[in-house]
Formats: structure tokens, C-alpha cells, sequence
């Protein structure tokens, strides 16, 4: 059974950092894709930063250059560290393969960016 589990969230200020962490078990994150995504009130779930087995990573334009997805094969567990945060970063942000599968989208956790 695979369970994706999510934390590091927060309420921070503007400008702001924090490091979210996927734990997975019962799948592999070196041998996976995988994708953090996030969704915010009243919008669709979207794909904001992706690395592949050959740890190459790919970002949506809105966080480029201000995150940065990394993975701990001995930990099995994918970061995101989050830079820079601003207001439009505020949602609950979740973990799970590139191509998502429903069974693996865990409980996520919620960033607020806020003053």
C-alpha cells in the first residue's frame, strides 16, 4: 500500500521560506517520478515543481527560481524548499508521482502566506 505523507506547512510572512517533506512508503521516489502539487481556494490542483529518476527537475513558471524540489533516496522522502514565498503561494500543497494516481494523494499540508 502506498502512502504519501506531507508536512513542513505553515503560516509564514511574505518573503518567507519553508521546507515542505514527502515521506513515501510502499513506492520508491528513486525509481518514481514525482511532483509536488498544490491547490489553492476555488482552483484547480496544479503541478509546480517535478524531478525524474535522473533527478532532472522541472518547475511550473509561477515558482521558478524560487523553489527547488530535491529527493533522499535513503530517506525516501521528496522536499520542496520554498523561497521567496508571496501571497499567491498560499495553499495546500501535496505530493505524488508525475503522472498522479487518485489512490496516492495523501492529506497534503496547508502553507498560508500572510502578513
Amino acid at each position: 500500500q502506498v502512502q504519501l505523507v506531507e508536512s513542513g506547512g505553515g503560516l509564514v510572512q511574505p518573503g518567507g521560506s519553508l521546507r515542505l517533506s514527502c515521506a513515501a512508503s510502499g513506492i520508491s521516489v528513486r525509481f518514481n517520478a514525482m511532483g509536488w502539487y498544490r491547490q489553492a481556494p476555488g482552483k484547480e490542483r496544479e503541478l509546480v515543481a517535478r524531478i525524474d529518476t535522473t533527478a532532472y527537475t522541472n518547475y511550473a513558471g509561477s515558482v521558478k527560481g524560487r523553489f527547488t524540489i530535491s529527493r533522499d533516496n535513503a530517506k525516501n522522502t521528496v522536499y520542496l524548499q520554498m523561497n521567496s514565498l508571496n501571497v499567491e503561494d498560499t495553499a495546500v500543497y501535496y505530493c505524488n508521482r508525475d503522472v498522479p494516481l487518485p489512490e496516492y494523494w495523501g492529506q497534503g499540508t496547508q502553507v498560508t502566506v500572510s502578513s
